[in-house]
Parts: structure tokens; C-alpha cells; sequence
């Protein structure tokens, strides 16, 4: 689904989607968006953030209590701000306007490629379970406990949390991060690996500013604490 309030940016997206072999069902205000959301199963919804009605902060807020469906925003609001709400609240990726349909196409087929990969390891049986201080991880079913009490992750959460953790020795570059955990060349956006590794922080760190799980190693990347 495509909710964008621009009918020429929603014709031309649609337009091209459509000739890569995309069904798309476009949407003109989050009211609109959130209506159809709730009528149809989609994919991935493509979310403008200025839009009357409901913008797109309120629709992904409403879509992220009942769905993890990919998200990917496209915006002309090109801060920081604005990112780091945006994937704060549940998106997928962040693309700035104007942008390139090859990118936006790149960037649509990775985000579902990456939900279908982690639905389907959902879905298998794994054994492993880790305990690493007062964190238990366990890939059976995708939950974090800290001193007894379920940690709520997201799913890319869940997966930079456990890359670490299977790999304690080992420093993780911003790219690598990428490629590993969203299975994608890295576009060079720190913004994104940014924001989830401190929203991962302010969950799992009994001090975030204050780090134990996960160490920064300034100018190269992240790598597991010793703990």
C-alpha cells in the first residue's frame, strides 16, 4: 500500500511499481491508509509523513499496534529529528525526497526479502539459548528475559542483539551491521544502525548512556562488552 497525499509522487510510484510486477493500492491521507490496512493484508506499506487528516507519524503508530508489516517512509522532512522518530516508532527504512525510483524499488524489495527471511527462521526450531549476565536470549522463540522480566524487541532488534552475543570477540562495523542483520548492501545511512542500536540500548542497558552490553569503539564500530 501506498499512502501519499502528492497524486502526481503517488501516480508515478504506482506507475512504475506496477510495470515491476507490484500490486499496488494506493492511499491519499492516513485515514484512508489506515482504513484499507485494516480491510486488506498488504506486503509493505510505503508511508508519507506530511499528510492531512493522519499523518504518517499517527498511521505507523496505529499499523505497529496491530502489524510488524515492513514500513518504509518517504519524506521531504530530511533531519535527523525526524528519522530517529520515524524509526523509532516502527519503520523499516527511511528514504528522503526526492529520491530515484531504482532506489525506492531496491529498497521495497530488500525490506520484504528481509521480513520473509525472518518470518521464515520464526518458523524454525532452534535450540539455542544464551545467557550472557542478566540477559537470556532464545532464538526458539525470539524473547529476551533481563532478572526474569520480558524485553519486548523488534525483529531487527532481536537480530543485532544476537549477532553480538554469538560472537563476543568480535568488532562489527557499521556496514557489517548491516549486511548482517538486514541483508543489504549498506547505503551508507548511519542514521538507521544509529537508532537501533540505542532503542536496543534504552531496553537491555541498566544504564544506557552508560553501556555494558554493547561497546562503541569510536570511528570503527560496535563490538559485545566483557562482561
Amino acid at each position: 500500500m501506498l499512502i501519499e497525499d502528492d497524486i502526481s509522487i503517488s501516480e508515478m510510484i504506482t506507475d512504475y511499481l506496477t510495470r515491476e510486477g507490484f500490486i499496488v493500492v494506493p492511499a491519499f491521507n492516513g485515514e484512508e491508509g489506515i482504513c484499507k490496512f485494516l480491510k486488506d493484508s498488504f506486503d509493505l506499506i510505503i508511508l508519507d509523513i506530511m499528510m492531512p487528516k493522519l499523518d504518517g507519524m499517527e498511521v505507523m503508530r496505529i499499523v505497529r499496534e496491530k502489524s510488524l508489516i515492513p514500513i518504509l517512509i518517504i519524506s521531504a522532512k530530511d533531519s535527523d529529528v525526524d528519522k530517529v522518530i520515524g524509526l523509532g516508532l516502527g519503520a523499516d527504512d527511511y528514504i528522503s525526497k526526492p529520491f530515484s525510483m531504482i532506489e525506492i524499488l531496491a529498497r521495497i524489495k530488500a525490506a520484504i526479502r528481509r521480513a520473509t527471511t525472518y518470518s521464515n527462521d520464526n518458523k524454525k526450531e532452534e535450540t539455542n539459548v544464551i545467557k550472557i549476565h542478566d540477559l537470556i536470549i532464545n532464538s526458539n522463540n525470539f524473547s529476551v528475559i533481563k532478572n526474569g522480566k520480558s524485553i519486548q524487541l523488534t525483529a531487527k532488534e532481536f537480530d543485532i542483539l544476537k549477532l553480538f552475543v554469538t560472537n563476543p570477540n568480535k568488532v562489527f562495523t557499521k556496514a557489517q551491521i548491516y549486511n548482517f542483520v538486514w541483508k543489504d548492501d549498506y547505503f551508507g545511512d548511519e542514521n538507521v544502525i544509529n537508532v537501533h542500536i540505542s532503542r536496543l540500548r534504552e531496553k537491555i542497558e541498566d544504564i544506557p548512556s552508560q553501556p555494558k552490553y554493547i561497546k562503541t569503539l569510536w570511528g570503527i564500530g560496535y563490538r559485545l562488552g566483557d562482561i
